[in-house]
């Protein structure tokens, strides 16, 4: 490779220094230049963040990639080359095992064999990150200059650099760790807020704002859609998150008790109370009080709750001694509270003073293809758990997981793959090294919008035959007729087509070949 297409691909990438541009456009353009150079199928950009390596650009991997979080310990490839300053070219029969094996894009393809080359990107004489490079050959990267790739990963580092510097010029300090912390769990579980789509954008963006001031919030939204991260990441937001988050279940409690959970108690204050005891509020003090399922507290107790949120005072049970506190609180609920306060079972006064700031989390059917990144955070969890080299969707089952309507929201998905990976495993009278999830295995049951009238219950469920392909060939089938139906819209345009589609374009072009459309 000669300097001059090096410094040709580089140089726009210098000349986006000066442009406002998100950090997502400027990895990938990183990613695209770095392709356009150096012969592979796959690209990846992970950022280290403590222990974890975190994918922050893909360009050919699969987009359940994006929201995996891969354990530097586990990954003895990425030990090495995080361990080495220079570019590491591993032997295409290397016994280590690949964390991309089965994530590389590609139809009728042996995942498990291929390339693979990094190098570590450092920032201020420090590790930053990684840059991979995969290829399905054999061989492939055996003629690659390594200069090249580090003369390249130089000036990606460098690229790097000055927009982390730019970045830091454009925050103050205490907003870049808003930032981070928003993405983190504040209770130390291995949790996090996932998602690229509008609508988890804008959720990202009202707690960023909202999270900075000591209003009241009401967090609503359906059941297993994440209240409980919202809260955290509220928390973590605030000038509070040195101080303790304290939570509470209201709906695990029988009413006799909620409120010595709240307030505390005093010795004697009922049988059973043989010394005092802090209530929530009190362990909260400084900090944040967190009540899940809020609409499940009894009358009596929200009248009381509402003169501690007004005076900041209470009485523990039991006690006529006044304690002051300082609790920021945010609520949650699955119900309408509204519709509760107009049916006399929710307080009006304390309905108003819960939702000074309502904030809505919305479901997982409105987030389109987060549903693939969070799928493929959950992979890479049981991955872990069960010892496994690589844990994978298929097509078909990334495709079975964007049309299903998710009722049970993240939650769902979160029991799904545990539930499907074990089974998957359980077919297998040998380990494999790689464990894809097929649409099957997901035991998902999609049911087709209809225009015209719903038939009767008591009608058998008619279902197409299969052709004699069976499974695949039907699936085959259905990619042809949205790959030619796609087409059709951009006039034949590929590039538009593949992003439409969410594929990589060399790979929808390896796809319509399959197919026979090419």
């Amino acid at each position: 490779m000669t300097t001059k297409p090096l410094l040709t691909a580089l140089l726009p990438l210098v000349s986006d220094l000066s442009r406002d541009l998100p950090d997502q456009e400027r990895y990938r353009r990183l990613l695209q230049a770095m392709r356009s150079l150096l012969p592979c199928d796959a690209a990846a950009l992970l950022r280290l963040d403590g222990e974890w390596l975190v994918p922050l650009a893909v360009d050919g991997l699969s987009p359940d990639t994006l929201g995996r979080r891969f354990r530097v310990s586990e990954h003895p490839r990425f030990q090495i080359l995080l361990s080495r300053p220079e570019p590491t070219r591993f032997a295409s029969d290397s016994e280590l095992p690949d964390p991309y094996d089965g994530l590389v894009n590609a139809a009728d393809a042996d995942l498990e064999v291929h390339d693979c080359m990094g190098c570590p990107l450092m920032v201020d004489e420090r590790p930053w990150g990684l840059v991979t490079l995969d290829a399905l050959t054999p061989g492939q990267f055996q003629s690659l200059e390594l200069d090249a790739l580090q003369a390249f990963a130089s000036l990606a580092a460098a690229t790097v650099t000055v927009a982390e510097r730019i970045e830091h010029l454009a925050l103050r300090a205490e907003d870049e760790h808003l930032r981070a912390e928003i993405y983190r769990q504040a209770s130390g579980q291995d949790k996090e807020l996932i998602g690229q789509s509008a609508a988890h954008k804008r959720l990202v963006e009202e707690i960023r704002l909202v999270g900075g001031s000591d209003l009241t919030v009401l967090i609503t939204g359906e059941t297993g859609v994440g209240k409980e991260l919202v809260a955290q990441a509220l928390h973590q937001a605030s000038s509070r998150a040195d101080k303790p988050l304290v939570s509470l279940n209201c709906a695990a409690l029988p009413d006799t008790l909620v409120e010595s959970e709240l307030f505390g108690h005093v010795r004697g204050a009922f049988t059973g109370a043989h010394g005092e005891r802090r209530g929530k509020f009190e362990l909260a003090n400084g900090g944040t009080l967190f009540l899940d399922e809020v609409g499940e507290l009894p009358l009596t107790v929200q009248a009381k709750l509402l003169r501690v949120l007004q005076s900041g005072q209470l009485q523990r049970l039991g006690s006529d001694r006044e304690h002051r506190v300082d609790v920021r609180l945010i609520a949650a609920t699955n119900r309408d509270l509204a519709a509760e306060v107009r049916n006399g079972n929710f307080r009006a006064d304390f309905y108003h003073r819960l939702s000074v700031y309502p904030l809505h989390v919305p479901p997982l059917r409105e987030r389109g293809r987060d549903v693939l990144l969070l799928a493929g955070y959950f992979l890479e969890q049981n991955r872990s758990r069960l010892g496994l080299n690589s844990l994978r969707l298929s097509h078909d089952a990334q495709t079975a997981l964007v049309a299903y309507d998710w009722p049970g929201n993240v939650r769902e998905l979160e029991h799904l793959i545990g539930r499907s990976a074990l089974k998957a495993l359980g077919q297998h009278p040998d380990r494999p090294r790689i464990l894809t999830l097929e649409a099957i295995d997901l035991d998902l049951r999609v049911t087709p919008p209809t225009t015209g009238p719903q038939p009767s219950s008591a009608a058998p469920l008619q279902v197409a035959a299969l052709p004699e392909g069976g499974l695949r060939e039907a699936v085959d089938i259905y990619q042809r007729q949205a790959i030619e139906a796609c087409l059709q819209r951009h006039h034949d345009n590929w590039a538009a087509a593949a992003r439409e589609l969410g594929l990589d374009r060399a790979n929808l072009s390896r796809l319509a070949r399959r197919l026979g459309l090419r």
